[in-house]
């Protein structure tokens, strides 16, 4: 892969190359990205999906929202710094009109919409949606779906959903949000199909990253950046680089943060935390500073931050080090899992583990979750599929008028109309997809 190839300033339909000296410096192509993220409906709804604690009752714990702001703060400063030095390395970039402000502007951009696709309810939203056709009343459609359709249900996955969502033509919208190619690389993390499931320890074989009703869009992609495929008969490609930095971003905000929220919520003892951030910061923390911060909050504040700080400079320091094999595809893992650094990080995560994505709190909510998703899948899925099959009964055409128009496009493809209800019920916020549950259960009037 070549750098001048994946800082693609193209966009969706375009039939002329855009030049990086060509740019408005005033709003560069890759900041008009943020800017569309930010406006989007989709981000929206990040403001009331959960990070941690699902419907918190207290204005601290972070939602997605603000845990994809700080993502993207986290990895601006990993491209800015990342890139000052690969225009030193590769002069060519510099004469084109690159700066390192563009590599920022990249990596933030595909930060701030690293969730933009997950559904309500956390990642269990993600496992309710494919519970609901591996062993649901979806099940019922297995046959008349293809391998890979029906592997993206049973396996949905957050990330092939934000694809859909930054990509997808609808009546009037061509390409979705028409991002540049450069941050839809650097947003995709996994560049496969769903099938083969896992087959290598490779980082971009752990999940997926499209589904099948994208499929076109994502092979323009890969094409346009120049992506290298592997040597397999199936749809699967080593990352972007810049994925892999957008990916420690992530990594970093919710390793420290959600820890953060912990202690703040007292889920994670103080004294027993801050130990285990201390290990983190040693080299860097200021004792007499430390000491005479006289509140909780201001401590576990204090320690974020230079805990940030210190994985922030050792992602760049690895990204450096294996540029070379990053472009290759022969990097194999996330920065962070080759850190020294490491075992401090597992430590951390293993607590949040034990002590708030195990808490009562998460659980129960997970649990509301599970039957709200699959029971709007059900009511939206059926009544769709009667409409199209000319069954409709009343109460189905009652239910397909809460649904948008978007999602009520008429689909000749099964796999097309449940992929509209699916999309639907994965923008859903939290709170909205709890007071439609009810309506539609006939709990509330």
């Amino acid at each position: 892969m070549n750098w001048e190839q994946l800082l693609s300033l193209k966009r969706y339909g375009d039939t002329q190359k855009r030049e990086r000296a060509n740019q408005d410096e005033t709003r560069l192509g890759f900041e008009v990205d943020f800017d569309r993220i930010i406006f989007s409906s989709a981000f929206r709804s990040l403001q009331d999906k959960t990070q941690v604690i699902p419907l918190s009752k207290t204005d601290f714990v972070h939602t997605r929202l603000t845990h994809s702001l700080e993502v993207s703060v986290v990895g601006r400063t990993l491209g800015r710094r990342v890139g000052k030095e690969l225009l030193k390395r590769h002069s060519r970039l510099k004469e084109l009109g690159y700066t390192f402000n563009d590599f920022g502007a990249i990596v933030a951009a595909a930060s701030v919409m690293h969730d933009i696709g997950n559904p309500p309810f956390g990642h269990s939203g993600e496992k309710a949606i494919g519970e609901y056709f591996k062993t649901g009343k979806g099940l019922q459609y297995k046959e008349q779906l293809t391998d890979l359709e029906y592997q993206d249900l049973v396996d949905f996955e957050g990330n092939a959903n934000g694809f859909k969502i930054l990509t997808e033509t609808r009546e009037g919208v061509e390409g979705g949000l028409r991002l540049s190619y450069a941050t839809l690389g650097a947003f995709m993390k996994y560049p496969k199909e769903s099938l083969p499931k896992k087959p290598t320890k490779h980082i971009v074989d752990k999940k997926y990253g499209f589904f099948q009703a994208e499929k076109e869009a994502f092979l323009d992609l890969v094409d346009d950046l120049g992506l290298i495929k592997k040597e397999n008969n199936h749809i699967s490609y080593f990352r972007h680089p810049l994925a892999y930095l957008v990916e420690a971003a992530d990594d970093i905000c919710y390793t420290i943060i959600d820890f953060e929220d912990g202690i703040n919520l007292g889920l994670i003892e103080e004294d027993y935390a801050l130990e285990y951030m201390i290990k983190l910061v040693k080299d860097t923390i200021d004792s007499k500073k430390y000491h005479s911060l006289k509140h909780k909050k201001d401590r576990v504040s204090y320690l974020r931050a230079l805990a940030i700080g210190v994985l922030i400079n050792e992602a760049v320091e690895l990204f450096l080090e294996n540029e070379e094999a990053i472009l290759n595809g022969n990097f194999d893992k996330g920065l962070l899992d080759k850190c020294k650094y490491e075992a401090q990080i597992n430590d951390i995560i293993k607590i949040s583990i034990d002590k708030i994505y195990r808490s009562k709190e998460v659980i129960e909510k997970e649990v509301a979750g599970y039957k709200i998703i699959a029971d709007l899948l059900d009511v939206f899925v059926t009544a769709l599929n009667n409409k199209f099959n000319e069954t409709a009964s009343n109460y189905d055409r009652l239910v397909l008028n809460l649904l948008p128009e978007q999602y009520q496009q008429e689909k000749e493809k099964l796999y097309d109309r449940i992929m509209q209800v699916c999309s639907y019920v994965a923008g859903l916020s939290d709170g909205y997809a709890i007071r439609l549950h009810k309506k539609i259960m006939g709990n509330i009037i």
